[in-house]
């Protein structure tokens, strides 16, 4: 991994800001550093960089405990139930609440949980993980009612070659956003765009994007 790749990222998410005109301080640019050793999380910690995303439970959990504890764990992966204790104690946002089972997980456990985004399957794949469009207002309510803060969406939308094709999911999540905003105020966040299609997602409103093969490579 080198600091350059870093570095291009973050001028592309204010050029694309720039576009938009948006603030690029209101971006977040999670590093998902999934199969990367910590070492490599290291050189982006000591440029400055604190967010960073996994996908797997027991990576994540173990990268925590060997790396500063003022890193920003983002998980951003399929969560498996009975995974949820393992991350719970980092997590510093879970992007992939998309079921009652997992936010009842989630709740329990010392302490307040933390916040969490849902996920929208905007492409309705049923291979993929996220509630339908329709059902985000049920899990919104039963999310609120467990004691979990809810502070946005998350979305992964269909693979395509044609990262412009990607723009009507982002357009759709946005919306979603602004109308459950109108139910709880806390809904603000946007989880949209990876490494062949961030600069749209930004220029759609993203506020977290997740990168990581663009900062650190192809995954080992």
């Amino acid at each position: 991994m080198a600091a350059v790749s870093y570095e291009g990222v973050l001028e592309r998410v204010v050029a694309a800001a720039q576009r938009a005109g948006r603030d690029p301080s209101g971006i977040t640019l999670v590093a998902v550093s999934k199969s990367k050793p910590a070492s490599d999380i290291r050189v982006l910690y000591d440029l400055g960089h604190r967010d960073f995303g996994e996908n797997r439970a027991q990576e994540m959990a173990e990268k925590a405990a060997q790396l500063p504890p003022d890193i920003r764990w983002h998980f951003v992966g399929a969560l498996q139930t009975n995974k949820a204790r393992l991350i719970r104690p980092v997590t510093h946002l879970l992007h992939s609440m998309d079921r009652e089972s997992l936010a009842f997980a989630w709740a329990k456990g010392v302490g307040l949980a933390p916040p969490v985004l849902i996920q929208v399957n905007t492409g309705s794949e049923p291979q993929k993980a996220g509630v339908e469009a329709g059902e985000t207002v049920a899990l919104l309510e039963t999310l609120r009612a467990s004691g979990v803060p809810v502070r946005g969406l998350m979305a992964i939308p269909p693979v395509t070659a044609d990262a412009e094709a990607m723009r009507p999911h982002f357009v759709e999540l946005r919306e979603l956003r602004d109308r459950l905003a109108e139910l709880d105020s806390g809904v603000e966040e946007l989880s949209m765009g990876m490494t062949d299609d961030f600069e749209i997602a930004v220029e759609e409103g993203a506020s977290l994007i997740r990168v990581g093969r663009a900062i650190f490579g192809d995954r080992t």
